[in-house]
């Protein structure tokens, strides 16, 4: 996989180049700031960009608004946005778009190698990829909607994990219940949201979090 990194931090920069190298990916560009990073996706046709939320030279929202502005110009390119905090009203305004093929996770995660390399795969995949963080702050944010309020606690635990990107044998497993049960959990959930189910998984997760997030244009009031 071709890989871009766009990161300010030496330490964490070189740090995910080894990594990634490591791991058999190419480094295409390994960039400081957003100066430069549309050229170099222009120029090198990476399969997955990585940039921090938070870059120079104001060091806010450079990198979130450098992710939304890519996913635009350079449709169905896989994004991974890196935070040190949750930044709930970042995450909202990124899977806005629905496209898929996206990740946004705190920056402690790159530390659990395993997962966040498996991670990265499935976003190269055209997977939602959010952290557990994330998905908790919009469930806690939208826990007055009444259409929130009607899911059982089984139904929100399911719905969290579906909206962690995670498979129905995944939540099956987390959960131990049967990958039946989860079916049906997951048909009840959208029913309650008056979201229209959907079989591939990231659209339903898409659907699940543009919901969380926003209201998802699709869903009845």
């Amino acid at each position: 996989m071709r890989v871009l990194i766009c990161e300010d931090s030496v330490l964490l920069r070189e740090g995910l180049v080894r990594l990634l190298a490591d791991d058999g990916h190419e480094i295409v560009a390994a960039l400081a700031d957003t100066d430069g990073l549309e050229a170099a996706v222009a120029d090198t046709s990476p399969d997955l960009c990585i940039l921090d939320v938070r870059l120079p030279p104001t060091w806010t929202d450079e990198g979130i608004r450098a992710a939304i502005a890519l996913r635009s110009r350079h449709p169905g390119l896989a994004v991974l946005v890196l935070s040190q905090y949750v930044e709930e009203r970042y995450a909202s305004d990124l899977i806005a778009d629905g496209q898929g093929s996206l990740g946004y996770l705190l920056k402690d995660r790159v530390a659990d190698v395993r997962d966040f390399l498996e991670a990265l795969g499935r976003i190269a995949g055209g997977a939602t990829v959010l952290d557990p963080e994330v998905v908790s702050q919009l469930l806690t944010r939208r826990r007055r909607d009444e259409r929130l309020q009607s899911l059982t606690e089984r139904e929100r635990s399911v719905l969290a994990l579906i909206a962690e990107g995670r498979s129905n044998q995944s939540i099956a497993q987390t959960l131990f219940v049967s990958p039946a049960s989860v079916e049906k959990y997951i048909t009840a959930i959208f029913t309650k949201l008056g979201l229209e189910p959907d079989e591939t998984g990231n659209r339903r997760v898409i659907a699940a979090l543009v919901h969380l997030g926003h209201d998802h244009p699709g869903a009845s009031s």
